[in-house]
């Protein structure tokens, strides 16, 4: 007769395997063995640091793709910017979608809309325009274009050169809740139905018509021009020293409340002085930063990413990091930080 050689432990742990197969039959599982991966002692993210090089990469290779369709053809012409760590997801963080498009001359990108809310930040444009909600506006570099959830929007190229711009979604964030909806127009380009620039003139002066109320968290105003936002960044800077986490650093806002331009998505633009260099800072929002004007380093952990106007690059969540600018730097960024603060999920460490 042969002894069972099995310790008391193994004895156990074979008990509780095949307990867990037998309720695995029902669609249950025990939370003690995976307590510790769901709610961790701080963030852990697949997301990698990464930058995208815009004219050794992207340019050329989105001017190769103008060759092999048409705008038409594929709706919108844009090349995901795929995160390493989360391939196959169409994903630059958990929670944000982020692409660069092209709309080539005398091309129009027909009219949709979509319950994810967009912002497109211009790279390369003498004239092209959007249209949002039946207003047009003309697009150049550094402008900031909103178009908020389930907005028409189509845009178009009069011009004689491409138009590039990069696109940011809440598309993983709308997937997660199972909350997408679209629509195709049955014409390609929408009536215009307000005058060019109307919202900035109506609400971009710091009054309103006085009868007028929001019908959504969105803001009225749907484009930010560069030249705007390049002269609040030189007026923060001429009242004092730099913040030592940001340089100088604003945020793009909703007239009507103060809140986001976009419900789901913050926008902000930062001014680094020549030779500055941040010290180090985390928060648990994940961000696009585009490069507008300048070229320098961001280091996240031991990673250093060195960037020039129109490279694009991302900081994961609650990853440790530091800008430092060769010259005077100008950063575009966008993040998932609107929501995490209305449900009170935002932190940020400052080690300075």
């Amino acid at each position: 007769m042969l002894l069972d050689s099995k310790s008391p432990e193994q004895t156990k742990a074979d008990e509780r395997n095949e307990f867990y197969d037998r309720i695995s039959a029902g669609n249950l599982a025990p939370l003690w063995e995976t307590l510790h991966l769901l709610v961790t002692r701080e963030p852990e993210s697949p997301v990698k640091p990464f930058l995208w090089d815009y004219d050794n990469s992207i340019r050329p290779w989105l001017t190769e793709a103008g060759g092999l369709i048409s705008a038409k053809e594929a709706e919108r012409r844009v090349l995901i910017l795929e995160n390493p760590g989360l391939r196959g997801l169409a994903s630059a963080t958990h929670t944000l979608y982020a692409g660069v498009q092209m709309v080539l001359p005398g091309e129009i990108a027909p009219a949709h809309r979509h319950t994810q809310s967009a912002l497109r930040f211009i790279l390369e444009s003498t004239g092209g325009y959007t249209t949002v909600s039946g207003e047009q506006v003309l697009m150049y570099p550094g402008d900031f274009v909103t178009t908020p959830n389930w907005t028409w929007h189509d845009h178009g190229n009069h011009t004689e050169d491409p138009i590039m711009w990069v696109d940011v979604l809440d598309v993983p964030l709308v997937r997660l809740l199972d909350a997408s909806f679209s629509q195709i127009s049955n014409v390609e380009t929408q009536e215009l139905q307000r005058p060019t620039h109307d919202s900035q003139t109506l609400f971009g002066q710091n009054m309103f018509p006085v009868d007028w109320a929001p019908e959504a968290s969105s803001s009225p105003i749907f484009h930010y021009p560069y030249s705007r936002s390049r002269e609040s960044l030189a007026g923060l800077e001429r009242r004092g020293d730099p913040d030592p986490c940001h340089g100088y650093k604003l945020r793009f806002v909703n007239p009507a409340n103060g809140a986001s331009a976009l419900s789901t998505i913050g926008a902000f633009m930062q001014m680094l002085p020549s030779g500055f260099k941040t010290a180090p800072y985390r928060s648990t929002d994940a961000t696009i930063y585009v490069v507008v004007e300048g070229q320098g380093e961001t280091q996240i952990g031991d990673k250093i990413l060195k960037w020039k106007p129109r490279d694009i690059f991302v900081v994961p969540s609650w990853a440790l990091h530091t800008h430092k600018s060769d010259q005077q730097a100008i950063l575009f960024s966008a993040s998932d930080r609107p929501v995490q603060q209305k449900l009170d999920l935002w932190r940020e460490e400052r080690r300075a």
